[in-house]
């Protein structure tokens, strides 16, 4: 009888572990969703400089962090993966989320310093184990450039569009046939 409960309580973990992760997984991914479109303005690349058509700029370093763990029920889907072999699914989906959570928050940081644009974009990422479930740090971090003068200015009080002004040029570029 007492395996029977220990079996039970198991199996009610399991189920609740999913249940709870994906509901939490889901409602972070409709987060993100929605922060993406809010945040689309600001256009971050991994170059390491800035295009040659981009007005005279002022620099900061901007980041984003995250951590992000593992419910109960992908930590035991990878142990069991961890036996037999093979992609770890259940945690490509962790992954992802954090660097796209940590994506944002870059972006809101350079926003906040009154950039649209941002360059050097890199990712440092760090496995935290403690205890049964594993956690995930990812930083983003990169270059956000703030146009100097009255650019400045007027992107402040530009409102969000998916134009960046920062691209714009006093070059006319020719139109595709």
């Amino acid at each position: 009888m007492g395996q029977f409960l220990e079996l039970a309580l198991f199996l009610l973990l399991l189920a609740t572990g999913y249940l709870v992760g994906r509901i939490i997984e889901q409602r972070h991914y409709a987060s993100i969703r929605l922060r993406e479109r809010r945040y689309r303005d600001v256009l971050a690349f991994p170059m390491r400089f800035a295009p040659d058509s981009v007005t005279p700029q002022q620099a900061f370093l901007v980041h984003g962090t995250v951590v992000v763990s593992a419910d109960y029920f992908k930590t035991f889907v990878a142990g069991l993966r961890n036996l037999i072999g093979g992609r770890f699914r259940s945690y490509e989906t962790l992954l992802e989320r954090a660097r796209r959570e940590a994506v944002l928050r870059l972006k809101e940081n350079a926003r906040a310093k009154g950039a649209r644009l941002v360059v050097c974009v890199r990712f440092e990422t760090t496995a935290i184990s403690s205890g049964w479930a594993p956690a995930i740090e990812v930083l983003a971090y990169g270059t956000a450039l703030v146009p100097v003068g009255a650019d400045a200015r007027a992107m402040a009080r530009a409102p969000a569009t998916t134009r960046n002004p920062v691209f714009e040029s006093s070059r006319s570029l020719p139109r595709p046939a």
